[in-house]
């Protein structure tokens, strides 16, 4: 084992029996191979944290070494799983190239929101995917007003706005029809939710210009800002939204082997040629 990561933090979670038994294999090994093992409350003094689930735990536990730089390792037992990317039937041999030095990392970007409300109140948080404007309890749609860098950029009317980083661009904005994006690039997506004008498309934009998004006056509007899932809380007219590059960001640690193109190819289905279909 190398000096670098000696002191290791697993997440996950031990009630899902998908991830019970990889999460007990690991920690066997991991003692084994001599690492502290160091509980969540102590991840300030993590060398490395271990995520084993799905992409919701990977966003998890960058929410909790958003503030440390501490590096993650992703072991995939979720469903799609673009971020985690070592395979159960991999999980040892990865974990001891890991261990041992053999590795490559990956800085990606955070998203930094900010919630000005007509209080004087300010709402920060932080998004490793996306930060998304939705209608809430209402079936109407919601109309807002974006600018990019102090300039107006447009008027929409729709169920609502993504903006992702390229981490992202593969989750909700994806399913939007939004780009996928390479993870290296400093670059955001904004990603219309269900638009009323099929004209109102996504656009890139780099990643050092400022978002802001304000909710217009509409009969029964309702609307919340939600960050890489979870609720920032309900957005009012004369709220205002800004986003904009965090100055932080989130280490990944990916085992020999990694390939962002190859890990499209699992998860879409691409790189199939037709010509060889029974027909």
């Amino acid at each position: 084992m190398t000096n670098a990561f000696r002191n290791i933090v697993i997440v996950g979670r031990q009630d899902d029996p998908r991830v019970s038994e990889p999460l007990d294999i690991l920690t066997e090994h991991l003692n084994k191979a001599g690492a502290s093992l160091l509980g969540v409350d102590e991840i300030s003094r993590a060398d490395l944290v271990m995520s084993i689930g799905g992409d919701g735990t990977m966003l998890y536990a960058s929410r909790l070494t958003r503030e440390f730089g501490t590096p993650i390792l992703g072991i995939n037992r979720g469903r799609l799983g673009f971020l985690a990317d070592v395979t159960p039937d991999e999980l040892i041999t990865s974990v001891d190239s890991v261990l041992q030095g053999n590795f490559t990392t990956d800085s990606r970007l955070l998203l930094e929101a900010r919630l000005h409300r007509e209080s004087g109140d300010e709402v920060v948080a932080f998004a490793l995917n996306d930060i998304v404007l939705q209608r809430r309890e209402t079936g109407r749609m919601v109309d807002f007003e974006t600018r990019v860098a102090g300039q107006y950029v447009n008027t929409h009317s729709g169920d609502g706005l993504i903006v992702a980083t390229p981490t992202g661009s593969t989750a909700y904005a994806l399913s939007c029809g939004g780009p996928i994006i390479e993870p290296q690039l400093d670059a955001v997506v904004i990603v219309p939710v269900c638009p009323h004008t099929l004209t109102d498309r996504p656009i890139v934009i780099s990643a050092d210009q400022s978002i802001e998004v304000s909710l217009l006056e509409r009969d029964d509007t309702k609307a919340e800002i939600t960050v890489d899932g979870f609720s920032m809380g309900g957005i009012n007219p004369k709220d205002k939204l800004r986003i904009s590059a965090a100055n932080d960001r989130v280490t990944l640690v990916h085992p020999p082997g990694y390939d962002f193109y190859g890990i499209l190819r699992s998860k879409l289905f691409w790189g199939r040629d037709n010509r060889k279909r029974n027909n």
